[in-house]
């Protein structure tokens, strides 16, 4: 087993910028793929960003590309998503998740943590 902690989010201002990050203990992340995942009240859970395996191209979804960056960090069991230049439209909860391929469907992916609520405020 996997367990996932996430950790970063708040309120914050259209422009600014956001760290996110997702912890997992119980056993080493560098088997898997990692993605973050976002839903936003009345959506569907969307894949945001992902990343396979060590030295994988990651995943951006076009609506964050050029302004979300993902990174894992094996040392230190965990997974980042750095978020630039936030808009109103970023706001939901932001989820880590743990699997073997980076696909868009929630359904494919093995482990989840908790979530993050991200508020960005125009």
């Amino acid at each position: 087993q996997v367990q996932l902690v996430e950790s970063g989010g708040g309120l914050v201002q259209a422009g600014d910028s956001l760290r996110l990050s997702c912890a997992a203990s119980g056993r080493a992340l560098t088997p898997y793929a990692m993605g973050w995942f976002r839903q936003a009240p009345g959506k569907e859970r969307e894949l945001v960003a992902g990343i396979g395996k060590p030295l994988g191209s990651p995943y951006y979804a076009d609506s964050v590309k050029g302004r979300f960056t993902i990174s894992r960090d094996s040392a230190k069991n965990t997974v980042y998503l750095h978020m630039n230049s936030v808009k109103p439209e970023d706001t939901a909860v932001y989820s880590c998740a743990a699997g073997g391929v980076v696909q868009s469907s929630p359904r494919h992916w093995t482990f989840w943590g908790r979530g993050t609520q991200v508020t960005v405020s125009s």
